[in-house]
């Protein structure tokens, strides 16, 4: 029996290059993909976004084999979130009406819900700042949208206190918008 067709699936990495922190150049990063068998490997930024091309079906143990790999390679506890091309499309599908559409007044981000938390669950622990915050739950994201001009008072920067932000990963929604378009491609 042949193996069955690759798909596409993107990888979002938590914690490396922020702060000094767990850095990993690109090009290493790719090799380390590659490394595991995977093809058409490309990397977005220096924040950890990869899109690659993989023969499986099972998000869970994909995550659990690049998260071992990923830890031994680069000596530090690697955490991520996989969405196969196809989640990624219904993640911007799911994002609320107009979001991302007014750049000047509000900034938007995705929170993407790492498995086996919820974004139910998720958004029950997100606290938003009347007036300045606004947060959706998707199947499997978190839509923040937060005004410009009271930024500063966003409730965002709290959940990085919080233990669920251990279960999260974030990307703007330029972002996000780049990673379905290279997913797609």
């Amino acid at each position: 029996m042949s193996p069955g067709p690759k798909s596409k699936y993107v990888a979002l990495l938590r914690g490396i290059n922020v702060g000094g922190n767990n850095i990993i150049k690109m090009s290493a990063l790719r090799e380390a993909f590659e490394a595991l068998g995977f093809t058409d490997v490309a990397t977005y930024i220096q924040s950890g976004n990869v899109v690659f091309g993989a023969i499986t079906s099972d998000q869970q143990k994909l995550t659990k084999k690049i998260e071992a790999a990923l830890s031994k390679a680069f000596s530090y506890d690697a955490k991520l979130v996989v969405l196969s091309g196809r989640d990624l499309e219904l993640a911007v599908a799911e994002a609320p009406p107009k979001f991302g559409k007014e750049p000047a007044k509000y900034r938007y981000d995705v929170l993407f819900v790492k498995a086996p938390m919820t974004t139910k669950e998720a958004l029950a622990q997100v606290t938003l700042k009347d007036g300045v915050d606004d947060a959706h739950a998707g199947q499997h994201a978190l839509y923040f949208r937060r005004l410009i001009a009271k930024a500063t008072s966003s409730h965002l920067q709290k959940i990085t206190q919080k233990p669920v932000y251990k279960s999260l990963t974030i990307r703007n929604w330029n972002t996000t918008m780049k990673l379905l378009e290279m997913a797609s491609g």
